[in-house]
């Protein structure tokens, strides 16, 4: 080997090192035409029309999954089936608790890049109650409510502590589409960590209510994933879907 070309490349991945990344881990990840999107509790899939109609406007075929939000089983493969309907590289992209399903369903031949949005980051198998009670309780912990087996947020945690700077008036809205989880789903682990293997991106909410934002940036960290910080409650793909969108373009390879 051409000794110039030699030290070129030894560079190169002393660089790569310096960031903390693997070189497989900081690679551009390849270009997707696709994008997947997975809503948390406390929703549904029209919590992400923001971002939808800018994805869409760059040439991106978008599909929102109906979470069913009955087990984490059935949750992945509600995923899955959307993800055997792409036509080729996919970003997956998961908001509050679907980062666990994106975690799991992400490890699929199709998934290009994960995107977590204020999002659950466990590895294979972790106990993610156990590691979110390492750091403060956020205060939406307090607004869950239970009618038998199935949970919802009240209106006063769902208006300030959920979705805390979206104008009252859409916020309402917001509660009134609110899909109840089944009491089950808390309690699913993950068997993969797509994360491990996939180019991951990660955008925290600074101000957030529902998901301890320190517990973000651990998640993020862990993950080597590119990282954003957005002042924003935990909805900031409505809140602020500019930028939530870009940086689920950057995952893409568009930007």
């Amino acid at each position: 080997m051409d000794r110039r070309l030699f030290l070129g490349l030894t560079a190169a991945a002393g660089a790569v090192g310096s960031l903390g990344l693997s070189p497989a881990r900081a690679a551009t990840p390849d270009g997707a035409r696709n994008v997947v999107l997975v809503h948390g509790l406390f929703a549904d899939g029209s919590c992400w029309t923001d971002v939808i109609a800018r994805l869409q406007g760059n040439g991106l075929n978008v599909t929102a999954v109906q979470n069913p939000l009955t087990t984490l089983e059935e949750s992945v493969a509600a995923v899955q089936r959307v993800l055997a309907q792409q036509d080729g590289p996919t970003v997956l992209v998961g908001h509050s608790f679907a980062g666990m399903i994106v975690t799991e369903a992400g490890i699929d031949p199709k998934v290009s890049a994960l995107v977590y949005v204020a999002a659950r980051a466990p590895d294979a198998g972790e106990d993610y109650p156990a590691l979110a009670k390492t750091y403060p309780t956020p205060p939406a912990s307090a607004g869950i409510v239970f009618d038998g087996e199935y949970g919802r947020l009240t209106q006063d945690a769902f208006l300030h502590d959920f979705a805390g700077d979206v104008p009252e008036a859409r916020a309402k809205v917001l509660y009134a589409v609110q899909e109840p989880f089944r009491k089950s789903l808390l309690a699913g682990k993950t068997t993969h960590a797509a994360w491990r293997s996939k180019p991951s991106f990660y955008a925290v909410s600074t101000d957030d209510r529902t998901i301890n934002p320190d517990l973000q940036r651990f998640m993020a960290k862990r993950m080597n994933a590119t990282t954003i910080e957005v002042k924003a409650s935990h909805v900031s793909l409505i809140s602020q879907p500019d930028t939530i969108a870009n940086l689920i373009l950057k995952a893409s390879g568009r930007q």
